[in-house]
């Protein structure tokens, strides 16, 4: 049966006479894998309403001396869904589709491809060739889409563990000229990468080039496109850039934090103290706001602000090498949320295969690390990852001048901008945590004058107690990420989940029952109620 006529345009979950959800070749329904946390909601903000049939039509007529699609492989991230088409003639393609929580409407797929092509014009970097794609999900398609040639070779992350450490390193060292290029381009200011004739106010276009500008940057950072974020902060962030210096920048990141703060107290009778009220947040971030324009003064700051696009997420499963030569790089996929961000942002990125050893768990053991190797004196791992990661350092500190001075930083003075546009979700301890390792090290990092936010002592005192409640939380999420091979959303493999859900409750089951031993232990505080709100995932 020919692709096309497998599953229609109607097709949907509930279904009883199409295409069963559980089917992993269902184009429609996302089935690689289930949530421990909303799991109903992150399958249903995955699922995509398109006419599969009229997407392999389109591929078709884009590959000369194809007749029709005779099968595909189907590829699913977190935030689209891709198909390799194999065509009669053994032609492939690639089809991607972004779900409704990849990224604003049209702005998203324009400023991908829109970067894609930049790269490809204006640099040397293996970026694929866009063969069609569309933003106006009223195409015939009924989704936006993107179709592209098909890289060859394979993904670096299944050809890593036979290479060689000769080859490890020369693949690092050609990674690290990518990034050279990359980050040696110039820009007028902050934001998102798109077409020209892009639909948005004219006044937020900054012209760069013939044919491209820069825009609204359409990241998560700025937009609630993230699983029931719609619902819970709605659409009051307005400052969504281009921004042309670096206090408009960070006055963006302040004002994403601002419109995440609920207006209702409804939505606050969940939370924990740590967490914080509303008017806590909308006070810590004011004051984060006039620490931030004090650190942003500081010739440290601005020597490390330069204007810099570098791919969001630079990893071995988006990269693609020669398989009969693996130091050689045949492809860089998913360009989805690339932006032109302040050097500063990437000071403490480090791609995965550059990775230091001792931050690398072993197979199996996300407690161990390579480092636990080196002390069994198998060491040749370890050795291995240490010179990729001397490399990739020697290579940013040689070659990369605007991340030269950006990885030069003192990390305490980027930890107010990592939590400022989050704080609602990440609690009002992480913000008032980064205020206060800035305030206590003030001097020694050379800022001029008082810091803007001066913690009281009853202040202190309160904030330990909080603190305590916030990595008790984070040390809670990492132990169930190891025991039950999660990430921090809870998502588990289709084929773990009835094991994944009977050991989540097991430790759930655990914690409580920790929780109610600690009472008249010294430890009163830790109610069931409170380790109850504490667990951090829903399935049980």
């Amino acid at each position: 049966m020919p692709v096309g006529e497998r599953c229609g345009p109607n097709y949907s979950p509930a279904g009883e006479t199409k295409a069963s959800p559980i089917d992993p070749l269902d184009p429609y329904t996302y089935t690689s894998g289930r949530w421990l946390h909303q799991d109903k909601l992150e399958r249903e903000s995955r699922y995509i309403q398109f006419d599969f049939a009229a997407l392999c039509k389109k591929a078709v007529e884009l590959c000369p001396g194809a007749g029709r699609v005779m099968r595909y492989e189907k590829k699913e991230g977190g935030f689209n869904r891709s198909f390799v088409l194999i065509m009669d003639d053994g032609t492939r393609v690639v089809a991607r589709l972004p779900t409704c929580i990849a990224g604003p409407r049209r702005l998203t797929t324009n400023s991908e491809v829109a970067t894609m092509n930049y790269l490809r014009s204006y640099t040397t970097l293996p970026v694929p060739r866009i063969l069609d794609w569309s933003d106006d999900r009223s195409n015939p398609i009924g989704a936006e889409y993107i179709i592209m040639e098909h890289v060859a070779g394979v993904r670096l992350h299944e050809r890593w563990s036979t290479m060689t450490g000769q080859q490890h390193m020369l693949c690092v060292k050609a990674l690290s000229m990518m990034i050279k290029e990359m980050a040696a381009i110039a820009f007028p200011g902050y934001g998102s990468l798109y077409f020209s004739n892009v639909l948005i106010d004219p006044h937020l276009k900054l012209e760069f080039v013939d044919g491209f500008c820069l825009g609204p940057h359409c990241g998560a950072t700025y937009w609630n496109c993230n699983t029931d974020e719609a619902r819970i902060y709605g659409d009051r962030n307005h400052n969504r850039g281009p921004w042309l210096d670096v206090p408009s920048y960070c006055s963006g990141l302040i004002d994403a934090g601002l419109a995440r703060v609920p207006k209702s107290k409804i939505q606050t009778d969940e939370r924990l103290p740590y967490q914080g009220s509303i008017a806590e947040h909308i006070r810590l971030l004011s004051t984060s706001r006039e620490v931030i324009e004090r650190l942003i003064d500081s010739p440290l700051l601005q020597d490390a602000a330069s204007p810099t696009l570098l791919h969001a997420d630079l990893h071995k499963r988006n990269i693609y090498v020669s398989d009969d030569d693996p130091t050689f790089v045949t492809g860089l996929i998913d360009w989805q949320s690339t932006s032109v961000e302040p050097a500063f942002v990437y000071a403490n990125e480090t791609p995965d295969f550059a990775a230091h050893p001792d931050h690398i768990p072993l197979a199996g053991d996300g407690q161990e690390t390579l480092a636990g190797e080196r002390k069994l004196g198998e060491d040749k791992k370890y050795k291995d990852a240490l010179l990729c990661s001397k490399t990739f350092d020697v290579c940013m500190e040689g070659f990369v001048p605007k991340l030269r001075a950006a990885r030069a930083l003192d990390d305490t003075l980027l930890r107010p901008f990592r939590y400022c546009h989050t704080s609602w979700k990440d609690s009002v301890a992480a913000v008032r945590q980064s205020l206060i390792e800035v305030s206590q090290k003030w001097k020694e990092l050379g800022l001029p004058g008082l810091c803007p936010y001066l913690p009281t002592k009853e202040e202190l005192v309160e904030h330990k107690k909080q603190y305590e409640d916030f990595e008790t939380v984070q040390k809670l999420k990492l132990w169930l990420i190891r025991v039950l091979d999660t990430n921090s959303d809870g998502w588990v493999p289709a084929d773990a989940w009835e094991w994944s859900k009977m050991a989540h409750r097991d430790a759930f089951e655990k914690w409580m029952q920790t929780a109610r031993e600690a009472k008249g232990t010294g430890h009163d505080e830790m109610t069931e109620e409170k380790a109850r709100k504490m667990w951090p995932f829903d399935e049980r």
